[in-house]
C-alpha cells in the first residue's frame, strides 16, 4: 500500500498589497490635484533646485504635502525591503504580517534617527542648517520613493528569479544619495564651511553609522 504523505498548502493572498498600493497611488493621485503647481514642481526635483528653492521655510517639513508622501515613502521602502528578503531567501512567500513588521521597523528606525538628529542640532546650536538639510533629505528621498513605488508594484507582483533588478536598485538608491549630499554641499557651502567640525560629526554619527549597523544586522540575521 502506498503511503500517503499530506504536506501543507500555504496559499498566498496579495489582496492586502493590492490595497495599500491602491492608497499609495490615490494619495499621490490626490496631491497632484490639490497641490498642482507644487506637485508640477516636485516632479522636476531631478534635474531642477527650484523646488527646494521655492519650498525651503523648515515648516514644510511638517505640510501635508511632505507628510504624505514620506507615507508613501514608507510604504515604498517597506515593499521593497520586503522583496529584498524574499529574493534573498529570508522569507518563504509575502504576507501582511511581514510587511507590517518591515513597516514599523522602518518608523522606528527613521524617527529615531530623526529625534537624535534634533537632540545633536540642538546641542550644538545648528538647529536650522539641521532643519534644512533634513528637509532637502525628506524631499529627494520623497521623489525617489514615489519613482520606486511602480517598481514595487511590477516586482511585487511577479516572480522574478534574477536578483539583478533589485541589484540596480540598490546601486541607484546609493548614487541619488550621493547626488543628493553633492547637492546640499554645494548649495550650503559656506554654512558647512563655518561649521566644518559638527557636520562631519553630524554625518559620521547618522548619516554613515546607522546603515553601517543595518547593513551588519542583516548580514548577520
Amino acid at each position: 500500500m502506498n503511503e500517503i504523505i499530506l504536506t501543507e498548502r500555504i496559499i498566498e493572498s496579495k489582496d492586502w498589497a493590492t490595497i495599500i498600493f491602491l492608497l499609495s497611488f490615490g494619495i499621490i493621485a490626490m496631491n497632484k490635484t490639490i497641490y498642482e503647481v507644487r506637485f508640477s514642481e516636485f516632479l522636476r526635483l531631478a534635474y531642477s533646485s527650484k523646488y527646494n528653492k521655492i519650498y525651503k521655510d523648515s515648516t514644510n517639513l511638517r505640510s501635508t504635502f511632505t507628510l504624505s508622501f514620506f507615507f508613501i515613502q514608507v510604504v515604498s521602502i517597506s515593499f521593497f525591503i520586503q522583496i529584498c528578503l524574499k529574493n534573498f531567501g529570508a522569507i518563504d512567500y509575502y504576507s501582511l504580517r511581514s510587511f507590517i513588521s518591515v513597516f514599523n521597523i522602518v518608523c522606528l528606525f527613521i524617527l529615531s534617527k530623526f529625534l537624535i538628529e534634533r537632540i545633536i542640532a540642538t546641542t550644538f546650536n545648528i538647529e536650522e542648517f539641521a532643519e534644512q538639510f533634513n528637509l532637502q533629505k525628506v524631499n529627494y528621498r520623497n521623489y525617489v520613493a514615489m519613482l520606486i513605488l511602480p517598481i514595487d508594484l511590477i516586482l511585487f507582483y511577479n516572480n522574478i528569479a534574477s536578483n539583478i533588478p533589485i541589484i540596480i536598485i540598490i546601486i541607484t538608491l546609493l548614487a541619488t544619495n550621493i547626488i543628493l549630499y553633492s547637492q546640499f554641499l554645494k548649495l550650503y557651502q559656506k554654512t558647512i564651511t563655518n561649521n566644518l567640525f559638527y557636520f562631519i560629526l553630524y554625518l559620521c554619527t547618522l548619516e554613515i553609522a546607522p546603515y553601517l549597523f543595518l547593513y551588519y544586522w542583516f548580514t548577520k540575521s
